[in-house]
């Protein structure tokens, strides 16, 4: 495993220290000048806020560079393990998120939490929860020696039916958890950071595949640009959640109860699913994992868009993004110390 880690850049495998860190520099930030963060929290157009517009683009665009939609035609060659992580992508993991949701930050931990913020953390829960990652699997199907080809054709489906169901599960949840609903700015959200971003990335690509090295440049720079455009996103985010961290440091802690129970259950149930319906390690290793994983940059900017900058939705989804590395490292190595096991179904 310690070989395997060595395989992810530098930044991607430090990538909870960073959030640690831009905790603490957002927190400081926030409490030093706190005028600075409200100019930018007024800087909007049609309820968007600018700043983060911008940086949202800088992390989605790179990811979406790395799709190539033409795998859709190789689906069909792994129909089994396709069919498994779409059961659990679309019509199981948004369900599960929002009931964990509803049981720990509604019940569970009601009395220690901020009752004003209770339904927005909810709600980043389920927008958290709402998208399949789309990069980082990359990563984690590498360290599990998935095959590729399935990986890239099943997160390029993924990212095409996202472009549909995203708002409507997104508002089916949290109408069902007595969330009002914005479905004009839900909508815009989806243009905003999945049509358009999408629209970009693809015409792009077709430009750069005319060299196939440049394409690879692009993409190592526009990596880590993607990830400082994260961490910036981060330190706003914290600079105007600081006092409530303060105030209740336990948050966060809580927050991720149910964020880390449903990475191990859905991909669990992925994985379990795989071995009955016959697929075979290499699909099945990265099947869980797609199952498990979130596009946490889509729902940090729906979060701040939905609910904005010092909402518990947005708080929430920032705790994904802090979880997601060690979590899911640790799935990659259970998936591969079992393999010996998957094999003798």
């Amino acid at each position: 495993m310690q070989k395997s880690n060595k395989q992810m850049g530098f930044f991607e495998r430090y990538l909870t220290i960073w959030v640690f860190i831009c905790i603490i520099i957002g927190i400081s930030l926030g409490h030093w000048f706190p005028k600075t963060f409200q100019t930018l929290g007024k800087l909007e157009v049609a309820q968007v806020n600018l700043p983060v517009a911008v940086l949202i683009w800088l992390m989605v665009i790179p990811m979406l560079l790395k799709i190539d939609f033409t795998a859709l035609t190789q689906v069909k060659q792994y129909w089994r393990g396709v069919s498994v992580t779409l059961l659990i992508n679309w019509a199981i993991k948004p369900f599960s998120m929002a009931l964990l949701g509803w049981f720990f930050i509604r019940i569970v931990f009601a009395d220690w939490l901020p009752s004003e913020h209770i339904d927005s953390y909810i709600a980043g829960l389920i927008l958290l929860a709402a998208a399949p990652c789309t990069a980082m699997v990359f990563v984690w199907s590498h360290l599990c020696d998935g095959e590729p080809h399935f990986t890239l054709s099943q997160v390029a489906l993924n990212d095409f039916i996202m472009i549909f169901a995203f708002a409507p599960i997104v508002g089916l949840l949290l109408g069902l958890s007595s969330i009002a609903v914005p479905w004009d700015t839900l909508f815009l959200s989806v243009i905003l950071y999945i049509v358009i971003p999408i629209i970009i990335a693809q015409l792009w690509r077709y430009y750069l595949l005319k060299s196939p090295q440049v394409l690879q440049r692009t993409l190592d720079f526009l990596g880590v640009l993607s990830l400082l455009a994260l961490l910036t996103t981060l330190i706003l985010l914290f600079g105007f959640q600081g006092q409530q961290i303060l105030s209740q440091p336990l948050i966060i802690a809580m927050l991720a109860v149910p964020i880390i129970i449903q990475v191990y259950f859905n991909s669990g149930l992925a994985y379990w699913l795989n071995r009955q319906v016959g697929e075979v390690h290499c699909v099945a290793a990265p099947s869980a994992l797609i199952g498990a994983s979130n596009f946490f940059e889509l729902s940090v900017a729906t979060a701040i868009v939905l609910f904005g900058f010092e909402s518990g939705a947005a708080l929430a989804t920032v705790v994904g993004v802090l979880v997601e590395v060690p979590v899911m490292l640790s799935v990659v190595k259970i998936v591969n110390k079992t393999k010996g096991w998957y094999e003798k179904a």
